[in-house]
């Protein structure tokens, strides 16, 4: 590999010379059925589940017959049929993965084990403490791997950590923890073999540190100038192979001939394969493809209510709406702070743990990103998951895994993150800066994400089933300000609307007026205070996918267009919808395109502050503005 890298006929590698017998001893250790979660080091857990070479080639050469379509490079991938979950680059993430993976595992009754891999650099990341304290409370049967090798890329242990071993920090967790030689392969594979049996029989999580040294770069360009000669010569005398070779020669087990043989073979199918790889044609890039590769594709299925209704709040019909699709989906899975028997902040889940059990309806710690990536595991292992965060506010705590790891999963190597997050949101509600946000435009900006915004009773209820039917991750997002203010007749039973198509709610030749969540009610308000007014009042519902057809019909129709959002202005949807028409509708306007949105500043908590702050207050005058023009 490192001849070939310097030839430039592979991408970018990360050598795990010095650490082999970590990820051939686990993974000989395990079942073939279980998962593993490697990093990019680990090359021997992919060649020990036998994944054919010139694939594994194609993978670094970036062509088709790889696992990422040359969208991802080394071991940055994944492969549902070889049970393995490759990293992305942040590294903590995939610990919480491995939580949602085996909380599958432990709610099917599988009696599997997962394991996990990271380095000692990366137990530096809150990932590491979520997850391991997830696991923990809730038991899961995950083996968690720690591949101390001394620097993480080329920080000394001692500028990592002050404890003296990383295992220690298991038992803060109240878990079993060990540490390992993890440069002899059998001790690695004896004790692991018989850790995994145990979990199998009593599943919990355990917490394994290996002792191993990298003896190259953390990845070539880097090198290892920063290592004392010393040390590498010491490590150098421990190197796994050479060792377990000559244990074997020691033990009577492998003659000369047999090496001889065996490294013969090696040299062969290595040769074999990668010609395999270079007569691979290169990749040809199809704008079609990659754009359907984002999101993996959902038929939707129109389920029409039946007559009965009844009036409802909003958050009542999503209350609804969720425990009809936990009776749908059995396999559903509710996690959030509080949502138990509490019922939620908001008691939107109030009564489900009678209906459902404590197993689908889970009380979390206060660890959004290891939830976040829990419902990622639990989508791996094919299950479906809600997650509610308390405030959509608190989503930063949980950022990365959304817009790293649920967004690009799919597009990457074709696994679907079957995960919604409900996301409670907006002012009005005097609740100051980290209760009142609005921040759908961090989301609508990423790839990969779809975003629900309802304002009505009966939208809430039909796009939840909907957002929990498909299995792309959908950001849900449910005004705070509007669950006990609006209320509607909504069917009583189960039924879905489509995501990507607005709703129509006044007609008018005036003016075209776009809004989603709340600014809808505030432009329905203006006009009924102005009856002279005679508008198109486009409700959005979800801003990814968007409707574009239904704007553009009415801006050609009205030839004025006002767009209404509660977020700030600078960077939010508005700006984005005006660019869209200015781009398609720009013939047909009779007035520059209009948009109304929040002060640049934080939302405030005191009413008088807040009421400046919101675009409510400035879209009548904005809206005359526009007519008069």
């Amino acid at each position: 590999m490192l001849i070939l890298l310097r030839q430039g006929k592979i991408s970018k590698w990360f050598s795990g010379i010095g650490q082999e017998a970590i990820s051939v001893g686990v993974t000989m250790a395990l079942e073939d059925e279980e998962y593993i979660l490697p990093m990019h080091r680990n090359l021997g857990v992919f060649t020990s589940r036998n994944i054919p070479l010139h694939r594994l080639f194609s993978q670094w050469q970036g062509k088709a017959n790889g696992f990422t379509k040359g969208r991802d490079r080394s071991f940055h991938f994944g492969t549902q049929e070889f049970n393995i979950v490759g990293m992305i680059s942040h590294l903590g993430p995939q610990l919480g993965v491995a939580d949602g993976i085996a909380l599958a595992s432990l709610l099917k009754n599988k009696n599997q084990v997962t394991a996990v891999f990271t380095g000692e650099g990366g137990t530096s990341e809150g990932d590491f403490h979520e997850a391991l304290n997830v696991a923990s409370v809730w038991q899961l049967p995950v083996l968690f791997c720690v591949e101390n090798n001394g620097y993480g890329l080329s920080t000394p242990t001692n500028e990592q950590y002050r404890c003296k071993d990383i295992a220690d920090r298991g038992k803060g967790y109240g878990m079993e923890a060990f540490v390992l030689d993890g440069n002899n392969v059998v001790e690695v594979y004896s004790k692991i073999k018989k850790l995994a049996q145990s979990i199998r029989k009593r599943p919990r999580p355990i917490l394994v540190e290996f002792k191993t040294f990298r003896m190259r770069g953390h990845e070539e360009a880097s090198g290892t100038k920063y290592v004392p000669k010393e040390l590498m010569q010491e490590w150098a005398k421990k190197d796994p192979v050479e060792n377990f070779q000559e244990y074997l020669k020691n033990e009577k087990i492998l003659t000369e001939k047999q090496e001889v043989a065996i490294k013969e073979g090696i040299v062969h199918e290595i040769n074999e394969n990668l010609q395999i790889a270079f007569d691979e044609p290169s990749i040809e890039a199809s704008l079609t493809t990659e754009l359907n590769d984002v999101y993996k594709p959902f038929e939707y299925k129109e389920v029409s209510p039946k007559s009965n209704t009844e009036e409802l709040r909003l958050i009542d019909a999503i209350s609804e709406g969720l425990r009809q699709s936990m009776q749908q989906h059995k396999d559903l899975v509710i996690m959030g702070q509080d949502i138990a028997e509490y019922g939620g902040v908001f008691k939107i889940t109030d009564g489900f743990v009678n209906e459902f059990g404590k197993e689908r309806v889970r009380n979390t710690p206060i660890c959004e990103s290891a939830i976040v990536e829990a419902a990622m595991g639990l989508s791996i292992a094919g299950m479906k998951s809600v997650v509610e965060m308390q405030f959509a506010d608190f989503v930063t705590s949980g950022f990365n895994p959304v817009v790293n790891y649920l967004a690009k999963s799919h597009y990457r190597w074709n696994q679907e993150a079957d995960v919604v997050i409900r996301m409670p949101c907006g002012g009005g509600v005097a609740a100051g800066p980290f209760h009142s946000q609005t921040n759908e435009a961090w989301f609508t900006k990423t790839p990969g994400l779809k975003v629900v915004y309802p304002a009505f009773p009966y939208d809430a209820k039909g796009l939840l089933a909907t957002a929990i039917n498909d299995p792309n991750p959908v950001l849900f997002f449910e005004h705070k300000a509007l669950y006990r203010s609006i209320r509607q007749d909504v069917p009583t039973d189960y039924y879905t609307l489509p995501f990507g198509k607005a709703a129509l709610l006044k007609e008018g030749n005036d003016v075209t007026i776009v809004s989603y969540g709340a600014g809808v009610h505030w432009a329905l308000e203006t006009l009924d205070a102005n009856p002279d007014i005679h508008a198109d009042v486009i409700d959005l519902r979800t801003l990814q996918p968007l409707d574009t057809e239904a704007i553009y019909i009415s801006v050609k129709k009205t030839g004025r267009v006002i767009i209404l959002q509660e977020d700030s202005l600078f960077g939010g949807i508005a700006s984005d919808l005006s660019a869209l028409i200015m781009e398609n509708c720009f013939e047909d306007l009779d007035a520059p395109v209009k948009r109304v949105g929040s002060l640049e500043t934080p939302i405030p908590f005191i009413n008088q502050l807040e009421d400046q702050y919101m675009a409510k207050g400035r879209f009548e005058e904005a809206l005359k503005d526009l007519l008069a023009y």
